[in-house]
């Protein structure tokens, strides 16, 4: 049971890591335009970018996500299937495990990771406490 309970919060980091990365590029360009300042915090920026190209240079060596080897290892452990569970659960997983073939994923995770460069030079950070 308790297996099953740490796969499941892994789980919803994960799902949490990667609203994060998707949801953050839209609102920098859209708080870009409407002049919100949070958008333009140098930490969450920095946070953003290094997120999003980890992802891209893992999609690139081929190296699966460190959250899904965990998630897989910790319902191993618990000797319960590998995706089965609640309805939310079922869902979430739906969400964030698609199977297509490596290059869509190259591409996708490699274009968004240009956006977001592309983010920090048309909206960029701030450098210092905005007053």
């Amino acid at each position: 049971m308790t297996y099953s309970i740490l796969a499941l919060f892994v789980l919803f980091v994960h799902v949490t890591f990667v609203l994060f990365a998707v949801l953050t590029l839209p609102c920098i360009f859209l708080g870009g335009l409407l002049n919100w300042r949070w958008v333009r915090l140098f930490w969450l920026r920095v946070l953003h970018l290094v997120g999003v190209f980890i992802v891209a240079a893992q999609a690139w060596v081929g190296v699966i996500c460190p959250l899904t080897s965990l998630e897989m290892w910790l319902r191993e452990q618990g000797e319960i299937a590998t995706y089965s569970g609640s309805f939310i659960e079922h869902w979430l997983q739906m969400f964030l495990y698609w199977e297509l073939p490596p290059w869509v994923f190259i591409s996708a995770y490699s274009l968004f990771a240009l956006m977001v460069l592309i983010s920090w030079f048309i909206f960029p950070p701030y450098a210092h406490k905005p007053r």
